[in-house]
């Protein structure tokens, strides 16, 4: 299961009551973060799922509304009590971001590991049970969508135990570890377990006009949660000179894609009530929904 939440679903500012935008993954307890902007922590804390167990933090770009609260982040993070290694992960310009915003949170309890991603169109890694996959959109500055995937192994096959001779109590253990050493043999869970199958997919874009890249990236998403800062079909030309989307192109790029339900956030200060311009999208992609801060769900893995 994915525990899947928004903290925050503004653009540009927090306002009153719309915290700046910002995707929280839970899976086994352990967390990854998307994008960091001011006052992050209150809207966490509101949502009540802790701090010590993010593990990830990962940015779409450098724009002050995505990452500015970082130091305050990190440092309420080391508060909560955490000693093991954080990982940062964002476009091109990571370092020398963080140089510039940890002298004002010089001092942490853990180890900071940052990872830049390669000037290319897409980047992949895997960080504990998170598959993450990148691709560029197209935005003012150099920017990241991402796609997370959470694999599901293959069905243990009790045939292929039986004929290799393993032992029934070192089943449960090579399923859950990987492999398994007996009569001074490795066995392996490729050995004894069915095809993978299928897995947990979310797609997360702000900030990025329409792309392929981004389509393909979010091809067959369980969720996709994509920017839409304006409303209005009448703000297209705006959209296009600042590189953001409208509700209408964030629902065609959901239809294209094959997702299963889309979330719009990212919205636009003067856009106060995102669910009056919904049905734009809802004509194109039905099982479109507008966000709001701290809109969570559990996604399953299928039945079969």
């Amino acid at each position: 299961m994915l525990d899947v939440a928004l903290l925050g679903t503004g653009g540009m500012m927090p306002l009153p009551n719309r915290f700046l935008t910002g995707l929280l993954l839970r899976l086994n307890g352990r967390m990854m973060l998307i994008d960091c902007g001011e006052g992050m922590q209150v809207t966490l804390k509101q949502l009540g799922w802790g701090f010590k167990s993010i593990d990830l933090i990962c940015f779409t770009h450098y724009h002050a509304d995505h990452i500015s609260g970082l130091p305050g982040m990190l440092l309420t993070i080391g508060n909560s009590g955490r000693t093991e290694p954080l990982v940062l992960f964002g476009p091109p310009g990571l370092k020398a971001v963080y140089k510039g915003l940890s002298v004002i949170a010089p001092e942490l309890p853990f180890e900071v590991h940052l990872i830049e991603a390669e000037n290319k169109e897409e980047n992949n890694m895997e960080i504990g049970n998170f598959r993450i996959t990148t691709r560029k959109a197209e935005h003012m500055i150099p920017c990241l969508a991402y796609s997370v995937y959470v694999h599901r192994m293959g069905k243990f096959n009790v045939e292929k135990a039986l004929a290799l001779n393993l032992p029934k109590q070192l089943w449960s253990v090579i399923q859950k570890e990987g492999e398994v050493v007996y009569g001074g043999n490795l066995y392996t869970a490729d050995m004894v377990m069915g095809d993978e199958r299928k897995g947990i997919k979310v797609t997360y874009c702000t900030d990025s006009r329409p792309t392929a890249g981004i389509c393909s990236l979010a091809k067959d998403s369980d969720l996709f949660i994509c920017e839409g800062m304006y409303g209005e079909e009448e703000k297209l030309d705006k959209a296009k000179e600042h590189r953001h989307m409208i509700f209408s192109e964030a629902a065609r790029l959901a239809k294209e894609s094959g997702s299963r339900e889309l979330w719009l956030t990212h919205y636009s200060p003067a856009l106060t009530d995102p669910n009056y311009f919904l049905d734009n999208a809802k004509r194109i992609f039905p099982n479109t929904k507008a966000a709001y801060d701290r809109m969570n769900v559990a996604l399953d893995f299928e039945n079969d």
